[in-house]
């Protein structure tokens, strides 16, 4: 069961990773003045999906630790930065479904949306390697 977790967190990670792709030619466009095509649905639904599966793969894994080591929190760092990245995560969704629904020409909230999404891929990367220690620490016995 708790190799469900990294599993669906990878994949997540990998979907995120195209949604960057996408939202860096929406950047390129906006604020470099480049002439550059952005898919501006498939940015949205991708991402969409992206964020919550990372959502429903950081419930999985807390639902598992507490399964399996009754308490939170024991995976050290990984458990931390999961914390830190849950608002940031509900902020990128939030921010991302409020500028699709409400179309106008706007820069900062793109920026800021984007910045905040770029701090949770970059957390979402460390998750790999903090998680692949909790693997050899706690389930293989390294």
């Amino acid at each position: 069961m708790l190799s469900i977790h990294p599993i669906i967190e990878f994949t997540a990670t990998c979907l995120f990773l195209y949604v960057f792709y996408l939202g860096v030619q929406r950047f390129r466009f906006l604020h470099l003045k480049q002439e550059v095509k952005f898919n501006w649905k498939r940015h949205v639904l991708l991402g969409e999906i992206a964020m919550i599966t990372m959502l429903i793969g950081m419930l999985g894994g807390a639902v598992m630790v507490y399964i399996t080591w009754n308490g939170l929190l024991v995976t050290g760092t990984h458990g931390k930065i999961a914390l830190v990245m849950l608002p940031l995560i509900l902020f990128g969704f939030s921010s991302g479904l409020y500028i699709d629904h409400k179309k106008q020409k706007r820069k900062l909230l793109v920026l800021i949306h984007g910045l905040n999404n770029i701090i949770v891929l970059a957390l979402a990367l460390y998750q790999i390697s903090s998680g692949w220690w909790v693997v050899n620490v706690y389930i293989l016995g390294n």
